[in-house]
């Protein structure tokens, strides 16, 4: 199994998942460039000027290694790059777990991503501007489950350690990326896993990428917030285990 970490997060946000699984599989976990402890250097912003250069990494990683038949897990933003990397390399990667993902975050004729353009163009502003005042601000919004002030400043912290001008560009790809063409195009099963509410990804999203990858199933989690694996890690394990 290999888990792909969300934006601003890293590795270690999967700890209370991974443990649940080490007895049946091999797990490889990795940073995303420019987050925890990977090589900074390795930055291009013409490889990572769009997903696809994240998800030719997660290709190389199972190339590497010589894997296959893989479960990939990706939260957030790297469910898109997971779902990029399925189609770039089907050989490798057996499943895909989709957490909370979103093909795109603005709203467009009758699709609801969540956002306006001009909420995600704000957004962008502002990050730009004050990074850190930015990932204070936001982190906590986006963790959801305000009667846990722990998890909002867990995910603050995860989002300050990144380095900031990586961050500013993952930020611009990630919320201004399309990536709806792409889901008809993910032939492996498929698990799409849904937060009851969502700030960054509705409802309507994750049905849409459900509707939209023929071999799929979907799965509302009774969790809040965008990140159930840290939230509601036990919920989110069962509904894994009842995929793989």
């Amino acid at each position: 199994m290999m888990f792909a970490h969300g934006y601003g997060c890293d590795q270690t946000m999967w700890r209370y998942v991974v443990p649940h699984f080490q007895d049946r599989f091999r797990i490889v976990l990795f940073d995303h460039v420019g987050a925890g402890a990977s090589h900074i250097f390795a930055y291009s912003p013409t490889k990572y000027g769009t997903l696809d250069g994240y998800a030719q990494d997660l290709v190389e990683i199972a190339e590497e290694l010589d894997l296959s038949d893989v479960i990939l897990v990706g939260h957030s933003v790297s469910a898109m790059i997971g779902a990029l990397a399925c189609v770039k390399a089907p050989t490798r990667f057996g499943k895909l777990v989709m957490v909370g993902p979103s093909p795109r975050y603005i709203d467009d004729d009758a699709y609801r991503g969540g956002f306006s353009e001009t909420q995600i163009a704000e957004l962008l502003d502002f990050l730009s501007i004050n990074y850190q005042g930015w990932a204070v601000a936001t982190a906590p919004v986006i963790m959801g489950n305000p009667d846990r002030p722990e998890l909002g400043i867990e995910l603050t912290d995860s989002f300050c350690r990144a380095d900031p001008d990586i961050a500013k560009d993952f930020a611009r790809v990630t919320f201004m990326s399309d990536n709806r063409e792409d889901l008809p195009r993910v032939a492996v099963p498929t698990l799409v896993l849904q937060s009851s509410e969502d700030i960054i990804a509705p409802i309507e999203v994750g049905e849409y990428v459900r509707d939209h990858i023929p071999n799929s199933q979907f799965v509302l989690l009774e969790a809040t917030g965008h990140c159930p694996n840290l939230s509601a890690p036990d919920e989110v394990v069962r509904a894994i285990r009842a995929f793989v």
